[in-house]
């Protein structure tokens, strides 16, 4: 890359690393990353041609799991790598189990990229979205490496497009395909020449239908909230988010939560549960309490009847508890953006969610089809609540749309693998 990207790298590199004398999640990546080289020889040894996957974040890894962990059953004598740079990625999936090496991807700078690409010597490498790394691409290139990327979609507000977008550009034109989702995406990337492009749609389709077919059960579920005729569920949520819906749950006892916050920190799980002026518990002693009485059947005890939210205080449980509720929303629509969407709509329940949603292709389309709901302010959210609460059969019809969606929309996996691996 030029000596402008080049700079720019490092003077990111340089912020990080002053950020991280004050932020916990920027000190485990600059952590991580020193430890990269260790596990990669570790992990992969002497073996050449790992399958390489780069995540950004937890999202991204997301809709790439479907394709690793269709590869490690088909072809589970090939070693896998999988990168990530968020550690909001990394420090959730660093033990899985479908992968040989899990590490943090070092900084874009041109020694750090030979390096890297010296020790995990891949045979293909798989960008998942919006990874666009210039030294990483163009050296990859460079080395003859077949390098995609895959559920890709682009707006034309991008750099890519613009008129001062070359060195972007440039980036496009090191990946041998790339995997778009939508067919907006593929007519922006032909009027900047880029036509090495297959619509094969999202893969996140795919994985939330796997999610579902195999979600684990929950002890007291679904016992939770049975004396109540409602049970809604917020997942990912963040406190603007909770300054819409609590007053609404506050104001209608009839209706049973579960609310899954963005982070666990002690302070933030104390601070949510006293937003509510009903019998709420952590998730943690709600199970410690269903495994203490010993009930059969997934019956729960008497005491446990009056409680009528349970806050979730760790990961991996939210996409198991989606089908438990009548509506869910999602969180983030008042910040940077909303989080998963598909993950609830598969259950065929009603989703809502904030007003920053602009760039999330399936907020649109859940609009579009009455499976999405979106809100912008907390009346806002009190009277969509309660139209939609008010009549069953609208509640049925709109999860009943949002479930169509999904269905119509699988099928990316299968596009992608057998592109990339002739099955």
């Amino acid at each position: 890359m030029n000596q402008l990207y080049n700079t720019g790298i490092k003077l990111y590199e340089l912020a990080a690393r002053a950020a991280a004398l004050r932020s916990v999640k920027v000190h485990k990546m600059i952590r991580g990353q020193r430890r990269t080289f260790d596990t990669l020889r570790r992990r992969l040894g002497n073996r050449p041609g790992c399958i390489w996957f780069h995540a950004s974040s937890l999202g991204e890894f997301e809709q790439g799991r479907p394709m690793i962990e269709r590869l490690r059953r088909e072809h589970p004598e090939k070693p896998i790598l999988l990168s990530f740079f968020s550690p909001s990625g990394f420090e959730v999936r660093k033990n899985y189990p479908f992968v040989d090496a899990v590490v943090y991807l070092p900084f874009d700078t041109p020694k750090r990229v030979r390096r890297f690409l010296d020790a995990a010597r891949p045979s293909m490498a798989i960008f998942i979205k919006y990874e666009f790394w210039g030294n990483y691409l163009h050296e990859l290139r460079r080395r003859g490496i077949p390098t995609y990327i895959i559920s890709s979609i682009f707006r034309p507000g991008q750099r890519f497009f613009r008129s001062i977008g070359g060195m972007f550009r440039k980036m496009l034109r090191c990946f041998d395909r790339l995997y778009v989702q939508d067919e907006r995406s593929r007519r922006l990337l032909k009027v900047i020449g880029v036509e090495n492009v297959t619509v094969a749609g999202d893969t996140r389709f795919d994985r939330v239908t796997d999610v579902m077919r195999s979600t684990v059960d929950i002890p007291g579920f679904p016992g939770f909230g049975e004396q109540f005729p409602l049970r809604f569920i917020a997942g990912s949520s963040w406190e603007a988010d909770e300054d819409v819906y609590a007053p609404w749950l506050n104001s209608h006892e009839n209706v049973a939560f579960i609310i899954a916050p963005h982070e666990f920190t002690e302070t933030r799980l104390e601070a949510l549960r006293n937003r509510f002026n009903a019998p709420v518990v952590l998730l943690s002693e709600w199970t410690r309490e269903i495994k203490r009485a010993n009930l059969p059947n997934g019956q729960i005890p008497d005491y446990l009847k009056s409680v009528r939210g349970i806050i979730i205080d760790s990961f991996g449980k939210l996409s198991s508890l989606y089908r438990y509720a009548d509506m869910a929303y999602i969180g983030g629509g008042f910040g940077a953006g909303i989080h998963n969407l598909n993950e609830a709509a598969v259950y065929g329940i009603p989703v809502i969610f904030g007003p920053n949603h602009v760039k999330f292709k399936e907020a649109a389309d859940l609009l579009a089809c009455g499976g999405g709901l979106s809100i912008a302010t907390k009346d806002e959210f009190s009277s969509t609540l309660d139209a939609l609460t008010s009549s069953k059969a609208s509640m049925k019809q709109s999860g009943e749309a949002a479930a169509k969606y999904i269905h119509d929309h699988l099928g990316a996996t299968d596009i992608i693998y057998r592109d990339l691996f002739g099955q």
